[in-house]
């Protein structure tokens, strides 16, 4: 008889968590963790599906592996495994103790060329694997949209499959053998005819072989949904390994993969095919098929966001189609029946058109016109000749049902992936939710197809199987998991004997306390853990770090549990979240980075603001919060600090402080106060007092370009400090009196030059002033320095600088501004490459307040200082924000210049030459 492993909950009440945690700290080498942080940040994965776990495990090798099974087995307390938490399905989440593969388990053991295999541990990060095997010519075939952060053990999990499906197959495709460990502590080795296979497994499989042989639907390269006995046949080769694939944790512990590797295509080109609408792009894909194609993506222009939008060839809906070579892409659009078509050789531009398409996943949460949508019938598959016609029924079903959804995702596979506005808050919401999944189950079986298509069926979609299967099959799929898992430690609940569908949602009992809170969808990618080259600066800390806290999603997961107050169970007044946002950097760059458009700054912001009501702040708070009132008070006078302890100042001993400037700014633009003016300069607290030599040049090239330029009538600030550091009421109060200030020009163009107090004006204004309208007038007339001059000088030309450029365009800048204009700007000066993407790591406060300087140097190292110091002798060190300047003068010795004072420079020389 099976030994059901006993509820956590029933632990707790016989107060033998305590117990559990010692004898896992006695029997593990690794990292074993049952505290609030480490509980909450694991209650959820990508899915709508929140468990608490009463700990974390994290093993160094499988002898950890099999020590924390044996002490959670002698408990009775159930395990889950655990990789990147993008599953969509539930199954990453778990009441017991979850075993995290991130941070120990993440080597890619050895890779043999010539064979073409790998041996990786299960938290090895996709990319990480590609990098190493690139050299060879060789890549790991199967390649979801997460491919940045996903780990090998999850898509082993889920049978992950990606873009390139069609021409590689599945994860269970592409694996040799597997090392598990079950949870009765027998350790197998999985492969081909039998090898590794449990006891019982043989003979059972053996009696139902006329069932799995005809309870399979056929046709379907993308059927994910329940166990793949349909692999232990005979004529299949038996293979014990492929069959494990997809088991969602539920069969054994993965301690050790041998994945097999195909080759690399020589020379990748992306055809981009128009269609008038998403049904004929859906009844195309197929057609596609018989061509070779690697690719055959589609989706329709609701998820194309609008600047994205001119990359696109002509349509209401897209297939992108990659082929191995520039001939066989032109032959197919010659083939394909589209209304218009693009060929993409260039890697940059293929690069930016696949992250529209990755980004999808994040992007379809957001519902055009307001509302948010959410997983739950997230990618179901039908065979890709049905797929027209199966979307045209989806269709009608969600206007049945009063839902909204866009359906994208691999159509040459016949599998779709849909975000849906459930309403997941109410009874009501969640009623429907439920009546929609039945019904959706039943079309979906009636055009053969799978009600996974990819991500598992975890308790999504578990409860549904016996639709799709019949009772018999999925009998057996029970019979099978206790064959493995006797005891039923393996995350239980999941694929087999599930939890109803519509049980422990995530949002149950949330409060509308932070929007954060449900804004992140959990898909990772500020998790990213392979090295980028790329723009994209989210998230620096995690990547300092390599901890979940650290990362924009651990941070909105610890916000989520505050909300709840089960696990974090103080508010506002939480030292968990609290240490968790420590080192947010404010950087912004989820902002834009994020596929939801998280804004942890801005959340920050306000649980400092909530965090210090009533209490003493932060020395540093103090000191650089209200540095501008310092400045305005003392200037040059506070160069005294420089001598005095780091302390006083409320900065870390490593950092010097800034030096003030002897003469302002504003005192050095003097009698041209009252000049008419084509756009007034914004006098930041840093070009004013710190470096007014931004400022000088500045003027100097907007004049020599024919623009007037005036200052604001009075004494402006844009608040920035007050908002980095929680002072919401103080940064609302000068605010306002800045708008006061303003009132005599209001609308009049405004030209920031540091990009952080431009950003500040762009969005934080706005959004902490929403009753004043003046403040969204002020937001609309900030413009950049390279801004101006293209829309006020629009003829005239630079001077020629001619020397390469190196450097970071700044955070704020990337998150909230965009640098076009000062691309196009640095390229007609002649100042070539590109600078760098990531963060210079000091970002205002951050980097000199004490215990912050570790990480500060780690997020420049990460991008900014490579970059310089592979960068040519001759290059023109650029950096925008006063930060980042201070950042580099710092850890280089080197000056780096505004883009103002570069060209003021030029001027100089073209005049005097």
């Amino acid at each position: 008889m099976r030994r059901q492993v006993r509820h956590p909950d029933l632990v707790r009440k016989h107060h033998e968590l305590s117990g559990l945690e010692a004898a896992l700290r006695a029997a593990v080498a690794g990292d074993v963790d049952f505290g609030a942080t480490a509980r909450a940040l694991t209650t959820m994965d990508a899915s709508n599906y929140r468990r608490v776990p009463v700990g974390v495990v994290a093993p160094r090798d499988a002898t950890d592996v099999a020590a924390a099974l044996e002490v959670c087995r002698s408990f009775g307390v159930p395990v889950v495994a655990r990789g990147a938490g993008t599953s969509i399905a539930g199954q990453a989440t778990g009441t017991g103790v979850v075993l995290d593969f991130t941070r120990h388990m993440r080597a890619i053991v050895s890779v043999d060329h010539e064979a073409r295999t790998a041996v990786v541990q299960p938290g090895a990060v996709l990319d990480r694997l590609r990098d190493a095997v690139r050299p060879y010519g060789l890549t790991f075939g199967p390649d979801p949209s997460t491919h940045s952060r996903c780990t090998l053990g999850g898509m082993i999990g889920n049978n992950a499959c990606g873009a390139h499906s069609v021409a590689w197959g599945t994860t269970a495709d592409n694996v040799s053998s597997l090392d598990v460990l079950t949870y009765g502590g027998e350790s197998l080795r999985l492969g081909r005819d039998w090898q590794g296979a449990p006891a019982g497994l043989r003979e059972l499989v053996g009696s139902r072989l006329a069932l799995l042989r005809t309870g399979y639907p056929e046709g379907l390269p993308r059927r994910i949904s329940g166990y793949a006995l349909d692999a232990l046949l005979p004529e299949r080769g038996a293979d014990v390994a492929r069959s494990y694939c997809g088991s969602e944790g539920t069969l054994g512990v993965l301690t050790e993969a041998t994945v097999r590797l195909v080759p690399l295509p020589s020379a990748p080109v992306l055809a981009v095919l128009g269609y008038a609408d998403e049904s004929a792009a859906a009844d195309a894909a197929a057609g596609l098929l018989p061509l070779g194609p690697l690719t055959v993506e589609g989706m329709a222009e609701d998820l194309v966001p609008g600047p994205e939008r001119k990359l696109l060839p002509r349509g209401g809906a897209w297939l992108f189609v990659e082929t191995d070579g520039e001939g066989a892409a032109r032959a197919l659009v010659r083939a394909a029946d589209a209304l218009d078509a693009t060929v993409v050789t260039d890697l940059a531009e293929r690069r930016a058109l696949w992250r529209i398409r990755e980004d999808a996943a994040g992007t379809a949460t957001r519902m055009s016109g307001g509302g948010e949508a959410w997983p739950g019938w997230e990618d179901c598959a039908v065979p890709p000749a049905r797929l027209g016609a199966y979307l045209r029924e989806f269709r009608a079903l969600l206007a049945e049902y009063g839902l909204r959804g866009t359906p994208y995702g691999h159509f040459g596979d016949g599998c779709i992936h849909v975000r849906i506005d459930f309403d997941l808050y109410t009874g009501a919401g969640i009623g429907r939710f439920r009546e929609f999944s039945e019904a959706v189950t039943e079309l979906v079986v009636a055009h053969g197809g799978s009600l996974s298509g990819e991500h598992g069926d975890g308790q999504a979609r578990a409860e549904l199987l016996p639709k799709m299967y019949g009772s018999a099959l999925v009998s057996l799929f029970g019979e099978v998991k206790d064959v493995w898992d006797p005891d039923g430690g393996l995350n239980p609940g999941m694929l087999v004997r599930p939890r109803r569908l519509d049980e422990g949602l995530r949002f149950a009992g949330l409060p509308v306390v932070v929007p954060e809170a449900a804004r992140c969808v959990g898909v990772a990618k500020c998790r990213v853990d392979a090295p980028s080259s790329g723009a994209d600066v989210m998230c620096p800390s995690y990547r300092a770090t390599g901890e979940e806290r650290h990362s924009t999603r651990g941070r909105a997961r610890l916000l989520h549990e505050m909300a709840l107050g089960e696990v974090i169970t103080d508010g506002w007044r939480s030292e968990e979240v609290r240490e968790a946002l420590d080192l947010c950097l404010s950087c912004k760059g989820c902002r834009s980075d994020c596929p939801v458009g998280v804004d942890m700054a801005a959340y920050k912001a306000e649980f400092l603001d909530r965090h210090y009501a009533g209490r003493r702040r932060p020395w540093s708070h103090v000191t650089m919060g209200r540095l501008p009132e310092w400045l305005r008070l003392f200037g040059p006078a506070l160069n005294l600090g420089r001598v005095l302890p780091a302390r006083f100042a409320g900065v870390t001993p490593e950092r010097e402080l800034p030096r003030v400037a002897s003469r302002t700014f504003v005192s050095w633009f003097g009698t041209r106060l009252e000049t008419a003016s084509d756009v007034l300069l914004w006098p930041d607290t840093f070009t004013n007092h710190l470096a007014p030599q931004v400022g000088r040049s500045a003027v100097r090239v907007l004049e020599a370009a024919g623009v007037r330029v005036g200052l604001p009538p009075g004494r402006v600030c844009c608040g920035l400090t007050y908002v980095s550091t929680g002072q919401l009421d103080r940064a609302r109060k000068v605010m306002r009196r800045t708008l006061d200030v303003l009132d005599a020009v209001d609308g009049h163009p405004v030209v920031v030059l540091e990009p952080s107090c431009a950003a500040t004006l762009r969005t934080d204004l706005p959004e902490l002033l929403a009753d004043d309208p003046r403040a969204g007038r002020l937001a609309a007339s900030v413009r950049t320095f390279a801004q101006a001059l293209e829309e006020f000088a629009p003829a005239w030309e630079p001077p020629r600088v001619d020397r390469p450029a190196v450097g970071q365009t700044h955070c704020h800048q990337h998150a909230v501004l965009g640098d076009a204009p000062e691309r196009r700007l640095r390229e007609r000066a002649g100042l070539t490459g590109d600078l760098s993407g990531g963060c210079c790591g000091l970002a205002g406060n951050f980097g000199f307040e004490p215990g912050h300087y570790e990480v500060s140097v780690a997020c420049a190292e990460d991008r900014l200082l490579p970059a310089v110091r592979a960068a040519d002798e001759n290059a023109v060190l650029l950096a925008d924000g006063f930060s980042c300047r201070t950042q580099l003068d710092h850890l280089t010795g080197r000056r780096a210049h505004h883009l103002a004072e570069v060209l003021a420079e030029a001027l100089v020389a073209r005049e005097s030459g």
